[in-house]
């Protein structure tokens, strides 16, 4: 299945026409259903007696001390890297495995003019020096696709003719997608800036005219300047935010 590209001429070229598209609900049934089980069972007792947890170095990484980066070294970032920070993207966990979420990497000069358009003046910058900007889509036809990504029984049922259930549900997923990514390529050993100062419609208009999709929010990668950055911002303590019920 189709999620993810690099920019092309073609604004929304290839999503609609080359992307899976199972109709028949095809899951494993009795003892191949039970040996897949039990495989799936030791494969994570294995994985909890290999790494119980993370360091605190490793989560130092990701999130503790991680930082929003608008300023960009040099360096590229290769489409072998892009390839891995999506296959570990794709493991997180969205609601009955609807993966909507549908991945632009921009990453040519054509592209970064294309998606200019779109940014508030002080993002184009930092858009534009940025090796890569990912635009994090949601495709609204995501349900037809259940039958290969949730092949226990047929749920299409379930999103046909609610768009209003259809719309919440491919956003809210997306996002929890894209936050994978974020955490993702930091795992790699990139660096991400999150964007939100830029128009939705434009974005559409010029890369997924005519389509199902729709841009939630884009993200810069690279490798950061560090010299651009201010201080840590302030974060809420678990007891201003938290609560037990």
């Amino acid at each position: 299945m189709l999620t993810c590209q690099h920019d092309t001429k073609q604004p929304g070229a290839g999503y609609r026409n080359t992307t899976r598209m199972n109709t028949e609900v095809n899951a494993p049934t009795g003892d191949a259903l039970e040996q897949a089980r039990r495989d799936a069972q030791a494969d994570f007792r294995d994985l909890k007696a290999r790494l119980p947890r993370l360091s605190d170095d490793a989560i130092d990484l990701i999130l503790r001390d991680a930082r929003s980066h608008y300023s960009w070294k040099d360096i590229p970032v290769s489409d072998e890297l892009l390839h891995t920070l999506y296959e570990i993207t794709a493991a997180g966990p969205t609601s009955m495995n609807t993966c909507p979420a549908r991945f632009v990497f921009v990453t040519s000069t054509e592209g970064k003019a294309r998606l200019a358009k779109s940014l508030k003046a002080k993002n184009v910058d930092k858009m534009r020096s940025a090796p890569v900007t990912v635009i994090i889509a949601y495709d609204t036809a995501f349900w037809e696709h259940l039958p290969y990504l949730f092949p226990h029984e047929d749920r299409r049922g379930l999103f046909r003719g609610k768009p209003e259930y259809t719309l919440s549900t491919a956003f809210r997923n997306s996002t929890l997608q894209g936050a994978y990514l974020m955490i993702a390529a930091r795992a790699l050993g990139l660096d991400v800036g999150a964007m939100s100062g830029f128009s939705n419609a434009a974005v559409d208009e010029e890369f997924f005219p005519g389509s199902t999709l729709k841009s939630n929010f884009l993200c810069n990668l690279g490798y950061a300047d560090e010299s651009a950055l201010f201080q840590k911002l302030p974060r809420f303590s678990f007891d201003e935010v938290c609560s037990f019920a």
